[in-house]
């Protein structure tokens, strides 16, 4: 197998190779090594990447460097789907992203990253202030699968002091990165100051999170099947026309009478699974809301909750996206490809041409408002993200983020205002802004 191990410097992950490094011929590995500077810290930095590149040097291993600039990944770009993310963000963004393209353009098999038992403490612990539902509890996963490659964190059940205690053993020196120490941070406020706390009152604590994530993931892993398996019974799409039947209609619709003979688990459940397929998503209170109507409303009686509208029938609670804002130009626009279009309804002049040698997709493009329940891959990002989410991290608001433009090809968005979405291969979208005279 061949598997390259991310490695910064740090005593986790200098472990991890040295580690692999020395049990390499008994489990069958062809090792590589992988730094990423950051731009962050200056001198100190080039210092890790010295210290990693001497290491891999001595070890016999194949190492692999780059460079990216994280602090211009959080200035705030009108023309980039990142702005708000924090440096952490970012740092952990680019580096994935810098993990998928070595799995893609090197001949390895996975990647290997150093997180520890203490980390996953740490990150439920941050999971569960933020109030995060169980699926956020499941903190780190042991492997992540991505179209390039899979990233395993084989240290999940070794604690930071074992290792450390492990590297003093081999006489191997690590790096100290000086931001650790830095409380301005919330990880490092949550591991120097609220988890020695904690530990106060039961110094298993970490082991204990750490546990409480594994049966967490399990959890989740149960109940996805099981939602897949309930929801085609109970979330109903259209409405119901006289004489039987539904009629295609926008929105969803969760059958009272089934609804009610499951349990609560069950229950919310299905309504976070309901609200997700038209673009929401609940908190606790807005779950209990609409459960609360679903069991105990009357017929006709309405609320409002996260972007959300539902309204109670006899044998149904009926939910939509909320409103469309007065004059929202609802149109959409074929683009022909190659070829161009003026969408005047969104004052905009869409390009549409393809490169050179590629082939033009069978059909032509869309230009259209955004719907509930789009998702769109983001240039550097691990998977699709909600375009909803999108929007909230571009801080769009009020009646613009209801009409927001899209173009839509073969069923996949490839472009999106304002984000920078990952290239359709072979297609090269053009937007500008269309003269008032156009």
């Amino acid at each position: 197998m061949r598997l390259a191990v991310g490695v910064s410097g740090g005593a986790d992950s200098v472990a991890l190779l040295c580690e692999l490094a020395r049990r390499g011929k008994e489990l069958g590995l062809v090792l590589h090594a992988a730094h990423l500077h950051h731009g962050l810290r200056g001198e100190e930095a080039d210092g890790d990447l010295a210290f990693c590149r001497e290491l891999a040097a001595r070890l016999g291993i194949e190492f692999h460097e780059a460079r990216a600039d994280v602090a211009a990944e959080t200035r705030a770009n009108p023309e980039s789907g990142k702005t708000g993310e924090t440096i952490e963000e970012a740092a952990r963004r680019v580096r994935y992203s810098w993990f998928r393209t070595l799995l893609s353009k090197t001949p390895l098999h996975a990647m290997a990253t150093a997180h520890t038992l203490d980390d996953q403490a740490e990150t439920v612990l941050a999971k569960l202030l933020r109030g995060a539902w169980t699926e956020g509890l499941g903190g780190i996963s042991p492997a992540v699968e991505f179209p390039e490659g899979r990233i395993l964190r084989p240290l999940l059940g070794t604690s930071r002091a074992e290792i450390e205690s492990y590297l003093k053993g081999i006489g191997q020196s690590w790096r100290e990165d000086s931001t650790n120490r830095e409380l301005t941070f919330t990880r490092n406020r949550i591991r120097h100051e609220l988890l020695p706390l904690l530990e106060g009152w039961n110094p298993r604590l970490r082991k204990h999170l750490a546990q409480m994530a594994e049966l967490a993931r399990d959890e989740e892993a149960w109940w996805e099947t099981e939602v897949a398996r309930l929801a085609p019974q109970v979330i109903l799409t259209g409405r119901p026309v006289r004489g039987g039947g539904r009629a295609a209609a926008g929105g969803l619709a969760i059958d009272l009478s089934r609804f009610a003979g499951l349990a609560r688990a069950a229950q919310r459940r299905l309504l976070r699974h309901a609200a997700d397929q038209l673009g929401a998503a609940l908190d606790f209170d807005s779950t209990e809301a609409l459960r609360d109507l679903a069991l105990i409303g009357r017929s006709g009686q309405r609320c409002e909750v996260e972007g959300l509208r539902a309204e109670r029938t006899a044998r149904e609670m009926r939910l939509d996206a909320g409103p469309a804002p007065p004059g929202a130009d609802p149109a959409e626009y074929t683009i022909p490809i190659p070829g161009e279009v003026l969408a005047s309804g969104f004052g905009l002049l869409v390009s549409v041409q393809v490169e050179p040698g590629a082939q033009p997709p069978a059909s032509g493009a869309t230009l259209r408002n955004w719907r509930p329940g789009d998702r769109v891959r983001l240039r550097h990002s691990s998977g699709p993200r909600k375009v909803k989410e999108v929007l909230e991290r571009l801080r769009v608001s009020g009646s613009e983020r209801s009409v927001w433009p899209v173009v839509e090809i073969g069923g996949r968005i490839a472009w999106m205002k304002g984000a920078d979405v990952e290239p359709e291969p072979g297609i090269e979208i053009r937007v500008e802004t269309a003269s008032a005279g156009a």
